[in-house]
């Protein structure tokens, strides 16, 4: 590729949220010239291809945050865009199950957290969870109807399309080496040559950091990978549940248990788990990456999280070295799968953004200069959340591109 004059936009990151905002970029500023450049052969390579599938209702999210606001519209432009683009999606309801006494105010918690977001939920007991799921136990439980699942690699693709048909290029096998921002564009040395923006989107995901150091900019967080290992229910099991099935999470935790999830092709995965991994973007089993495990061991905020949350991450170690571990977490609410039934399933990796001190990040975190915007940290929902963060972000683009020294140069968190 040679070096070509300036394009309007450059998006990086073929992910959901790259997509998305490539899409939602083309439709707000029609003509625009843009370039989506994605290091992997294939869009949709790691986190977007490497999860549930769940489109999320918005319970567990603090009202107020920015994860609250963007999930309840996210819900409804991922169903309305799935429809218009025949993306395969079902909306089959979730179950959240208090199995002790001591889960249920935990529980209701979560109960007035949904209301205040928004989210249309139904208090059970445990009576009412038996007749509607017989296979699973809970003293109480939120049924959430509105919860669904959705081929996410088939909504990239299709976002892909649409983007390509407004005028957009990707171009895959493309790594970023270096970025250098200039008052009139950003320069950005890729692996296949070089490009010039007048305004860069980088969606890094796991590489989030690493990307916002390449631009000059030094992060104030860092991403930690966590592993999430997935197993899948035999055919003789696929009717075991009819909804989604989660336990009540830790509320200090942005994850949200070991789940029964349903999926297309009549089946149950069973997952995740979140461990520690030591390799950002290898999915084998016990991957090792020395790079990205010596920026896990040499991270500050690493060690102090592990010592803020010393008993999670014993269970979560547990259960990645002991598939009896792994089982009995499941067989809290359904007892009658048994370790036999935990058939091997594909893991997924995810981006976790944590401060020096410690600290889970666990709202969007987007950081902008005249010319760049950053997607630092894009949790789950993110997925589901993917539009409206896509035109959250077009808007600050938009805005900084019509009056770029409107501010002073330097990064600006959104709101938390």
């Amino acid at each position: 590729m040679n070096t070509a004059p300036a394009v309007d936009f450059v998006v990086v990151g073929g992910g959901i949220v790259g997509l998305a905002t490539a899409y939602v970029l083309l439709q707000e500023a029609p003509g625009a010239s843009l370039v989506l450049v994605e290091k992997e052969s294939r869009l949709a390579a790691h986190q977007s291809g490497h999860n549930s599938g769940v489109i999320h209702a918005g319970v567990y999210y603090e009202p107020g945050s920015l994860k609250a606001r963007l999930a309840q519209a996210g819900l409804q432009r991922t169903l309305a865009f799935c429809q218009a683009h025949a993306v395969t999606h079902q909306q089959c309801g979730k179950l959240i199950l208090a199995v002790s006494p001591a889960e249920v105010a935990p529980l209701t918690v979560l109960h007035r957290r949904a209301l205040a977001n928004g989210a249309a939920v139904r208090w059970l007991e445990g009576p009412e969870i038996q007749a509607l799921e017989p296979n699973v136990l809970g003293v109480a439980g939120l049924l959430v109807a509105a919860t669904g699942i959705v081929d996410y690699v088939g909504m990239c693709h299709a976002l892909a399309r649409q983007m390509t048909l407004a005028g957009g290029e990707i171009q895959l096998d493309t790594q970023v080496q270096a970025l250098r921002e200039g008052a009139a564009e950003v320069v950005l040395e890729t692996s296949r040559g070089t490009l010039r923006a007048r305004q860069l989107i980088v969606c890094g995901g796991l590489q989030a950091d690493r990307l916002l150091s390449a631009s000059g900019i030094t992060p104030d967080f860092a991403i930690v990978p966590f592993r999430g290992d997935y197993y899948r229910l035999p055919a003789s099991r696929n009717a075991i549940v009819k909804h989604l099935i989660y336990p009540v999470p830790d509320p200090r935790l942005p994850f949200l248990g070991i789940h029964l999830t349903r999926l297309f092709d009549g089946g149950v995965s069973v997952g995740p788990s979140a461990m520690l991994a030591l390799s950002r973007e290898d999915y084998r089993q016990h991957a090792f990456d020395r790079r990205d495990a010596w920026a896990v061991a040499r991270y500050p905020g690493t060690w102090r999280l592990l010592a803020r949350y010393p008993g999670a991450g014993l269970r979560e170690l547990a259960c990645a070295l002991s598939r009896r571990h792994y089982l009995h977490a499941v067989q809290r609410y359904c007892p009658m799968l048994t370790q036999a039934d935990l058939l091997p399933c594909a893991p997924g990796i995810r981006a976790q953004a944590v401060s020096p001190s410690g600290h889970l990040i666990h709202d969007f975190l987007l950081k902008q200069t005249a010319r760049m915007l950053h997607v630092c940290n894009a949790p789950s929902p993110a997925a589901t959340a993917a539009l409206p963060i896509a035109s959250e972000i077009v808007a600050r683009v938009l805005d900084r591109a019509h009056k770029p020294s409107a501010r002073p140069l330097g990064p600006l968190d959104s709101p938390a």
